[in-house]
Formats: structure tokens, C-alpha cells, sequence
């Protein structure tokens, strides 16, 4: 089983920055994948950025150049650095790790964490 631990939300103005960080625990955690996405209200969950693990990336347009994924595999732990923010980007933030074992993999999410950009 893997556990998430989501932080780094809040209240943030328009243009500020925020850091979010996810750590991962548990036994035999082999993550493959890492990434984050937003649920705003009335919409769907859509993937933000994504991250493998040889540190390859991948993000939705709307936050490229302002979004950057990070990943420290020592510590089971993913960021994500969100700078220029919008009122848009306000939206619950949850974090996604896929684990991979004998080739079958399984996705685990945090429990989510408030970003809230006023403008």
C-alpha cells in the first residue's frame, strides 16, 4: 500500500507563487509515474503535469511556462512549482502516483490540497 501526504496549499493573489509537495510511503513503493491534477467546481479532473520516472515531463498547456514538476526519488517525493498564477488555476490539487510492479501498475491519490487564486 502507498500513503500520500499532499502540502503547500492556500490563498494566494494573482501573479504570486505556490509550492506544492507530495511524499509518498509504504512498502515496496516502486513509482514509476508521478503527477499532478486539478478539479475545479462544475469541471472535471484534468491532469496539470506529470513526471516519470527517468524525469521526463509533461504538462497541460494552460500552465506551461508557468508550472514546473520536480521529483526527488530519494525522498518519494514530487513538487510542483506553480509561478504567475490565475484566478483559473483555483481549484483542488491532488496528487497521483503510479506504482508498478511485475509490469502491473496501480494508481494511488492524495487527498487533495485547496489552491486559491484571487484576483
Amino acid at each position: 500500500q502507498v500513503q500520500l501526504v499532499e502540502s503547500g496549499g492556500g490563498l494566494v493573489q494573482a501573479g504570486g507563487s505556490l509550492r506544492l509537495s507530495c511524499a509518498a510511503s509504504g512498502s515496496r513503493l516502486n513509482i514509476d509515474a508521478m503527477g499532478w491534477y486539478r478539479q475545479a467546481p462544475g469541471k472535471q479532473r484534468e491532469l496539470v503535469a506529470a513526471i516519470s520516472s527517468g524525469g521526463s515531463t509533461n504538462y497541460a498547456d494552460s500552465v506551461k511556462g508557468r508550472f514546473t514538476i520536480s521529483r526527488d526519488n530519494a525522498k518519494n517525493t514530487a513538487y510542483l512549482q506553480m509561478n504567475s498564477l490565475k484566478p483559473e488555476d483555483t481549484a483542488v490539487y491532488y496528487c497521483n502516483v503510479v506504482r508498478r510492479i511485475w509490469g502491473a501498475t496501480t494508481d494511488y491519490w492524495g487527498q487533495g490540497t485547496q489552491v486559491t487564486v484571487s484576483s
